[in-house]
């Protein structure tokens, strides 16, 4: 395209998930439920593992990392999307823009190392469990969730300042309800060789890599677990470990399905709503399958609502 054609873009218009006027409010109240839900359940771990002394232990350090982690990770995109429904004009800041794709990237990444980290600790705890205080010390529980922290930013980095490399054209349309990397790369006039390439490249090792650590960390534990000569603690452990792998097989699944193929294959329908399952549903579910299936957190969850309860009607 000849430069003369180039605009400066100022801003961009998220057209959101759907066009059509008569399904606004019913997206409305679901993605409010959906983030209602995913809210008040990850920021309940967070205060009930705070305010437990039994809990200060790595497992419950990750899964609060966690929790802040799906919190930050479906703010950054849900709330522009709601207030975006009844915009007239649906529009986001160039500067805005950016900033959403860096957040969401960060703890989209976040979200990655630390269900890594977190299949490490269970794999030690199940497969090592008499030498589990001496390898996860809390000076490396603290190390690896710095560490996850560290590389979650490199990443978001790097790939923000690749887009904010980018050209754009006069038609600032999204067809997304967020600033995504495709989209955003879909409407650019610039070549996109290099996003595409460090999305396919550095994107692959850092999600893959982990995706296959979480796997072996799994297999391990299996196999560990079918040594054992309980049926019951089989049954437990594996209702535990397939939970678990729901939620991982959810997230990475829609993950690879979105940036893991050639731009020009990209789909915009599709690509809405496989984002969906990783950037809402996965964060929501979390707390559930990582928490409330948990005896120890259950029991505890219990005795402080009743406590609140009973305070309340004092």
């Amino acid at each position: 395209m000849d430069n003369t054609n180039w605009t400066s873009v100022s801003h961009f218009v998220l057209l959101g998930i759907s066009t059509h006027p008569e399904e606004q409010i019913p997206l409305f109240f679901l993605f409010l439920f959906m983030y209602a839900i995913n809210i008040s359940g990850n920021f309940a771990i967070i205060i009930l593992i705070t305010s437990t002394p039994r809990f200060h232990t790595p497992m419950y350090i990750f899964l609060s990392n966690l929790a802040l982690a799906d919190i930050c990770f479906t703010s950054t995109t849900v709330p522009k999307m709601l207030q975006n429904i009844f915009s007239p004009t649906k529009a986001i800041s160039y500067m805005g823009c950016l900033a959403q794709t860096y957040f969401f990237i960060c703890f989209a990444a976040m979200e990655n190392f630390l269900l890594a980290v977190m299949a490490y600790d269970r794999y030690i705890a199940i497969c090592h469990p008499f030498h589990y205080p001496m390898i996860l010390t809390r000076m490396l529980c603290s190390q690896m969730v710095a560490v996850c922290h560290i590389l979650s930013h490199l990443h978001a980095l790097l790939h923000t300042f690749l887009m904010g490399q980018l050209i754009f054209c006069a038609d600032n349309r999204i067809p997304h309800f967020f600033c995504d990397l495709y989209p955003l790369m879909k409407i650019s006039c610039s070549s996109t060789h290099l996003n595409t390439l460090m999305i396919h490249t550095e994107g692959v090792i850092v999600i893959n890599g982990a995706l296959a650590f979480i796997i072996a960390s799994y297999a391990c534990i299996i196999s560990a677990v079918l040594r054992s000569p309980s049926a019951k603690g089989k049954w437990k452990a594996f209702s535990t470990c397939a939970s678990h792998l729901i939620v991982v097989a959810i997230f990475y699944g829609t993950l690879t399905c979105v940036y893991f193929q050639p731009l020009s294959n990209y789909s915009v329908t599709s690509g809405r709503m496989l984002t969906v399952m990783y950037t809402v549903v996965t964060p929501m579910l979390n707390p559930f399958i990582y928490s409330l299936r948990n005896g120890d957190v259950k029991g505890t969850f219990r005795k402080w609502m009743c406590r609140i309860w009973t305070s309340s009607f004092r």
